[in-house]
């Protein structure tokens, strides 16, 4: 059969439930979708592709998935360095009012894009303002972009909509919106402290009425918690619980000061968290009670956050920050190696809700990979993958990305953008 992309030589990491590793192995690749893994041999044989990958002293995964980012704050990367969330808030806020347009998010998310396919990251869940025109930018490059409409009632909106107008604009988007495959529509209500519990219910019951993803920060560190139940009576979490808004389609950013009763309402729901281990450390917001929240049965993606509060978008960072931080109480097994990588593929894809599309290299699914460089010395021996992609890889590391099977990066040279003209354009516009 002929087909359009074969990834053969390596050994493939399919993070299949079984976590299945096949040496020497192969992934084919026809309009977009993986149509079979297993040994290199035998899909050679079966299989003629328009397009070839030899990937001998490699390893080939699933590509990295940002659970929670926004993307365009690369334009402020480090500008907000050592302070508290409060503190960050402050003073990105008033940037953003000041300096944001569509023009300049272009130029951000094109500089992000490019950062994150270098680095192995295949798809993101971008919250942030003029999403539009992030998503022109991703078309354009071929990555998988997960945004839609955000809803955060401040005095100064960088797009000078008012809350009132924001659920019909909200609306005509979800109308028009034509997903690829792989994709879904997303609604963001910033948190439980930039909107009334009115305004989270509106916004809520928008998204499901169109079958949406609601992403939303929630329980990032003491103060907003505190902050929080002053405001309206209760912490985040039980907020959102006693509105009847946390469920299946809901992704929780952060989720650091969680009670058991919390937990429980998560796994109780089937709400999803986005864990951003980089940037709740940067922050000083402390350490989410991710070991908890597996034991409860809670779904956890792996998030970079923005690159103002992280500094950085790179998921393999915080695959690693996630199997070492959590094990800072005593135990080694807290979150281990394998977790980690799931965290940041597979379980990062359920969290929104497309584990049947994505995280995974499995016939039927979308044909986003990535092939990591053994030839390193930091790298050998690769006794074990896991432990090779949690503890020793880096981002750097990361040879070849491909997104719904085309090839966006190859020998680390990007295929879609144009890298000196976006590092180029955004000092310019710095």
């Amino acid at each position: 059969m002929s087909i359009d992309l074969l990834v053969h030589g390596g050994d493939v990491l399919t993070v299949d439930d079984a976590g299945t590793v096949v040496r020497d192995g192969a992934v084919a690749v026809h309009d977009g979708e993986i149509l079979a893994v297993g040994p290199a041999a035998d899909l050679r044989a079966r299989h003629t592709a328009d397009e070839e990958i030899d990937t001998h002293g490699c390893l080939v995964l699933p590509g990295l998935v940002n659970a929670h980012t926004h993307l365009a704050m690369t334009l402020l990367r480090g500008r907000a360095d050592d302070v508290t969330l409060q503190g960050f808030l402050e003073r990105v806020l008033k940037w953003e009012a000041e300096l944001l347009s569509p023009k300049n998010v272009a130029a951000a998310v094109r500089l992000a894009v490019a950062e994150s396919v270098r680095a192995g990251v295949t798809s993101a869940l971008d919250m942030y303002w003029f999403h539009e025109a992030a998503e022109q930018v991703a078309r354009q490059a071929g990555w998988r972009l997960h945004t839609g409409p955000t809803f955060m009632d401040v005095p100064q909106p960088p797009d000078g909509m008012a809350y009132e107008d924001r659920l019909e604009w909200a609306r005509r988007d979800l109308t028009a919106r034509s997903l690829r495959p792989g994709s879904r529509p997303v609604l963001f209500a910033h948190s439980t402290y930039t909107l009334s519990p009115g305004q989270l219910t509106e916004v809520f019951a928008l998204a499901r009425e169109f079958g949406a993803l609601v992403h939303i920060h929630a329980a990032e560190n003491a103060t907003e918690v505190a902050t929080v139940e002053v405001r309206h009576g209760r912490r985040p979490v039980e907020l959102l619980d006693s509105l009847g808004l946390l469920g299946p389609d809901v992704l929780l950013a952060h989720a650091v000061d969680l009670t058991g009763p919390e937990i429980a309402a998560l796994a109780r729901t089937g709400t999803s968290v986005a864990h951003c281990p980089v940037s709740n450390l940067k922050l000083g917001c402390g350490i989410a009670p991710v070991a908890r929240m597996l034991g409860a049965g809670v779904t956890v993606g792996l998030g970079t956050d923005g690159a103002v509060s992280s500094n950085s978008l790179d998921v393999l960072g915080a695959v690693r920050q996630a199997a070492l931080v959590h094990k800072a109480g005593g135990d080694p097994t807290a979150v281990g190696a394998e977790q980690a990588v799931r965290m940041a593929t597979i379980e990062g894809a359920r969290a929104l809700g497309l584990g049947e599309h994505l995280g995974s290299l499995e016939p039927g699914k979308r044909a986003d990979l990535i092939v990591l460089d053994l030839d390193a010395p930091h790298l050998r021996p690769a006794h074990d993958p896991w432990s090779t992609l949690a503890y020793a890889a880096h981002s750097a590391d990361v040879r070849d990305t491909v997104v719904d099977g085309r090839v966006l990066m190859r020998d680390r040279a990007l295929t879609t953008l144009d890298e000196r003209a976006v590092i180029d354009d955004l000092a310019a516009l710095v």
